[in-house]
């Protein structure tokens, strides 16, 4: 299977990001919607909050987007500071204390923090050695940094799809694929980007099942993806369309539309302990 280059430059465009990808809350939130229908079903954020037991003082969620996380380490660690940040001014309306800030040149001092997040983002940085060593250079003694990303065969059934929808627009057997936003931070590579400045990076893998019998969540993540349509070299929206039929076509036939996830956390402890 063919994917995106990994230097796509659209992936880190940050007037892109800040203003069509992650402007508000809607791309993101369906991204994330799709999981509903995941067996197991991982919670994440409960996850981050068993993972950061031991820590006190100040957290900082790092490209927090919507707040997902932010909002569960407040209610279930309300002795800890929690610090919103992303580079979309937009989609942090609502987030209490929230700052636009980006990854690779963090507001905060050295060794100010217990831990630092990075969910599902590091792949959208540019200088992705300098994210880390920002990540590690806020860590106080003791702190932790958390990351997560998805592997680099998560979702294949999604790639096909969209290949094969593509190829039926455009006439061809098989189009061309879509933008990979994980293929620049993969499961596969984190721990060797991450260990260039933490001592110790655990893994904690996540697979699962999605299992849809209604094609509006499949359509929908594919749909997010909006922010990139003109790099997906297909009419965008007669694409979504026909992988609509594709999927309910799937679903008429075997009963349900499955894809394999394969996601997962990185704990990372800093070098200084």
């Amino acid at each position: 299977m063919t994917t995106q280059p990994t230097n796509d430059p659209s992936v880190t465009d940050r007037r892109l990001l800040s203003t069509q990808a992650y402007g508000n809350g809607q791309h993101l939130a369906a991204r994330q919607s799709l999981y509903q229908w995941q067996t197991p079903r991982h919670d994440l954020p409960g996850i981050v909050v068993n993972e950061l037991a031991g820590i006190r003082g100040a957290v900082a969620d790092v490209g927090c987007g919507n707040g997902k996380f932010v909002q569960r380490v407040r209610a279930e660690r309300p002795d800890l500071t929690v610090l919103p940040m992303d580079i979309s001014p937009g989609i942090l309306a609502g987030i209490a204390g929230a700052v636009a800030a980006d990854v690779q040149r963090l507001p905060v001092a050295d060794g100010a923090l217990g831990a630092v997040l990075a969910m599902h983002m590091l792949y959208h940085v540019e200088d992705q050695a300098r994210a880390a060593q920002e990540l590690g250079r806020v860590l106080a003694r003791g702190g932790i940094a958390i990351a997560s990303t998805n592997s680099r065969t998560d979702k294949r059934e999604l790639e096909d799809l969209w290949r094969r929808a593509a190829g039926d627009v455009l006439g061809i057997p098989q189009g061309p694929a879509r933008v990979q936003l994980s293929a620049r931070f993969t499961l596969e590579d984190a721990p060797a980007v991450l260990g260039n400045i933490f001592a110790d990076v655990q893994t904690i893998p996540l697979p699962g099942v999605i299992e849809v019998t209604d094609p509006g969540p499949v359509v929908a993540h594919l749909a997010s993806y909006e922010a990139w349509a003109d790099q997906m070299g297909v009419p965008f929206k007669e694409t979504i369309d026909r992988s609509r039929e594709l999927v309910d076509e799937t679903i008429r036939a075997e009963g349900a539309f499955r894809v394999t996830c394969l996601g997962g956390i990185l704990v990372c402890q800093a070098a200084h302990v």
